[in-house]
């Protein structure tokens, strides 16, 4: 299992950039995707989710401004965002809770970061 993402950029503050991420391979089902993000020298940190359903969850400091969406045929994740701001500057990884068969357990898989820098 692969989680191609793209999408990233330099972008102006108040700009906007759409994220993508495609996850292929073995796939049986996926349950919940999202994004985090590390800006330099900081922790890895929850940007959003979104589950199969459609249900979502964003950190406080992107609610507003940032919308996560998924396509579940095509096994997609994408994440738009708006009214950027310097502090959103950072490496963007797209991850997906996965079974590659019925009988596997889920495990968590990665993209391999995109990077994202908000600066005039």
């Amino acid at each position: 299992v692969q989680l191609q993402a793209s999408g990233g950029g330099l972008v102006q503050p108040g700009g906007s950039l759409r994220l993508s991420c495609a996850a292929s391979g073995t796939i049986f089902s996926i349950d919940v995707m999202g994004w985090y993000r590390q800006a330099p020298g900081k922790q890895r940190e929850l940007v959003a989710v979104i589950t199969s359903g459609g249900s979502t969850n964003y950190a406080d400091s992107v609610k507003g401004r940032f919308t996560i969406s998924r396509d579940n045929a095509k096994n997609s994740v994408t994440l738009q965002l708006n009214s950027l701001k310097p502090e959103d500057t950072a490496v963007y990884y797209c991850n997906a809770d996965l079974r590659r068969s019925l009988e596997s357990p889920r495990y968590r898989y990665w993209g391999q970061g995109t990077q994202v820098t908000v600066s005039s």
